[in-house]
């Protein structure tokens, strides 16, 4: 075992789990055993809840302009320590070092928004009649709890975590069991910061503990990110309980190519959206729909994917049942008539025989009912279906039940915003693979890809993670009796 066993963070200190239960932490990459990670108990969250409970009357009384002033510092250390968090997001994730360099860097882009809050939340002041005024503040909720998932064990936890924080709260985080060595790490920066004992904690565990989470009275709020199955779960079991919640679910992401598209360019895109990550991730384009004749850049995006080597420029999907179940969807696609372009079942790579890798694939000629063209695959593999016109792609993007985000790949600008209208997604590209918006444009979904109101970063995040207090005030007593008295 690489690493000593993962414990449990409260109240600034790593401590053991009330319970024996634990699950092995193995690297997609090579197989290897990498830590043991506890299956928490609702007593070990309650000790959470009450740590956070007691910091958060100091931290949420402290100046916004003092609160960022330990994001500052964090971004400091991200920086100085990008080398060490890629190389564990790749052990424990299997996604390249270039991959997780490049999350890490994102999760500096995601703290610098949060040192720009106070800029943001100043409130606003207006006379509303001769000696009245009226205010608005924002507040924050109190103790908040953040569910995450495997596919970004760094950036995924600070969408949540210098917004919530910033703003006033206190967290409870929850990684993902199979990827929760990062969070360890995050947690010792935060520290390092300068962030109060309490304010950040964390409790690993699995189904038991998020479930704790929506049932605690105590808290306040709950983000989630996940597979739109549990991401209903979260939401409705929260929300049940009188929470806020924001789930953020699946996708199944279509790329729309178009004749006049630029073929290199195009191919690259596509090839880079379907593999970025082993294809783990909400944005990937897991399925393209030609429409007219594109087949001179379908043999280019062949090209492109036969340049991807697992191993090198592929990394790791993160366990055998993902890699057992990515293959058996492009068997299926095989059986009911689809036509494999390139192949990337029974992939091995040299040193590595025990990791799990699936090659990137191409299949042309999939059915919209298919199950490759249906469901979220998360792997490498890209379904492309055909079309004569734009509305019939259209059809197909938006008979799909998500709506995280949708691609055209054209050079003219008025049927980019055709489709632009006309896509039922909350994120949209042309001529461009991966759509998610930088800081401050905020990152969310629509339909069955997102569950509340709101998205989990940038501006808009500032509503979810804050309730709106209004004052009125009068002290002229000149003013005289009016309407508002």
């Amino acid at each position: 075992m690489k690493y000593k066993a993962i414990q449990n963070f409260i109240n600034g200190r790593f401590v053991n789990a009330g319970t024996d239960k634990t699950m092995d932490v193995i690297s997609p990459i090579d197989g290897n055993l990498l830590s043991t990670v506890p299956m928490s108990s609702n007593a070990d969250l309650d000790k959470a809840v009450k740590a956070a409970q007691a910091a958060f009357p100091a931290w949420s009384k402290t100046p916004i302009k003092e609160r960022v002033q330990v994001f500052f510092k964090y971004k400091t250390l991200l920086e100085k320590h990008l080398k060490e968090l890629a190389e564990l997001c790749s052990e424990e994730n299997g996604k390249t070092y270039g991959e997780s360099v490049a999350e890490i860097e994102k999760c500096v882009e995601l703290t610098e928004f949060a040192t720009s809050l106070p800029q943001l939340i100043t409130g606003e002041i207006l006379e509303v009649s001769r000696g009245v005024e009226c205010r608005t503040e924002h507040a924050p909720l109190g103790v908040v709890a953040s569910i995450v998932p495997f596919n970004f064990p760094s950036m995924v936890p600070n969408w949540t975590i210098p917004n919530a924080i910033a703003l006033g709260n206190c967290m409870i985080m929850k990684p993902s069991e199979k990827v929760p060595l990062s969070c360890g790490k995050l947690a010792e920066l935060l520290k390092e910061a300068g962030l109060p004992d309490g304010v950040f904690n964390i409790v690993h565990g699995d189904v038991e503990i998020v479930e704790a989470i929506c049932d605690h009275p105590n808290i306040e709020a709950v983000s989630f990110v996940g597979s739109t199955k549990v991401a209903k779960i979260v939401y409705k079991r929260a929300t049940s309980n009188y929470k806020r919640c924001l789930a953020l679910g699946g996708a199944k992401n279509h790329l729309m190519v178009l004749p006049d598209a630029i073929p290199a360019m195009t191919a690259q895109n596509v090839a880079a959206s379907m593999s970025g990550c082993a294809g783990q991730r909400c944005m990937a384009a897991s399925a393209m729909i030609g429409v007219g004749n594109v087949d001179a850049i379908i043999d280019k995006i062949c090209e492109e994917a036969r340049k991807i080597i697992p191993g090198e420029n592929l990394g790791a999907v993160i366990n055998k049942e993902s890699k057992d179940r990515i293959e058996r969807y492009i068997s299926e696609a095989e059986k009911d008539g689809a036509k494999i372009l390139v192949d990337g079942r029974n992939t091995k790579v040299k040193g590595k025989e025990n990791g799990t890798y699936v090659g990137p694939t191409v299949i042309d000629f999939v059915k919209p009912e298919m199950s490759v063209a249906r469901e979220e695959i998360f792997g490498p593999v890209i379904s492309i279906m055909r079309t004569k016109t734009v509305d019939e792609a259209l059809a197909i993007e938006n008979a799909n039940p998500y709506g995280n985000a949708a691609s055209v790949f054209t050079q003219n600008g008025g049927m980019a915003r055709y489709i632009i209208d006309h896509a039922s997604a909350g994120m949209i590209g042309v001529n461009v693979g991966v759509p998610v918006p930088r800081e401050p444009f905020s990152f969310g979904g629509w339909n069955e890809s997102k569950f509340g109101v709101g998205d989990i970063t940038g501006k808009s995040s500032i509503e979810f993670w804050t309730k709106l207090k209004k004052s009125t005030t009068k002290w002229n007593a000149e003013a005289g009796i009016n309407w508002m008295s």
